[in-house]
């Protein structure tokens, strides 16, 4: 299954997790998103919501001026 993709370069905190968020509640369990951010704080706050959600973040890395975050969507939180 190939992964979801979610651009929220250009966007400042809360908005990359609150997209991620919404994307990553309309997806099946073990899923994954890669998410493409600018902003410098999205490495704190991914990090900050992957531990506090059943998500996982598999790997970051930075490719230039982007951070680029692999998550699994984790179980159900409904």
């Amino acid at each position: 299954m190939a992964a979801k993709e979610l651009d929220v370069k250009g966007l400042h905190c809360p908005l990359p997790i609150l997209r991620t968020r919404a994307l990553l509640d309309k997806m099946a369990t073990g899923e994954e998103l890669i998410v493409y951010a600018t902003d410098p704080a999205s490495i704190i706050d991914f990090k900050h919501f992957c531990n506090t959600t059943d998500n996982a973040l598999l790997a970051h890395e930075t490719r230039g001026e982007v951070f680029v975050y692999h998550i699994r969507r984790g179980v159900s939180q409904a």
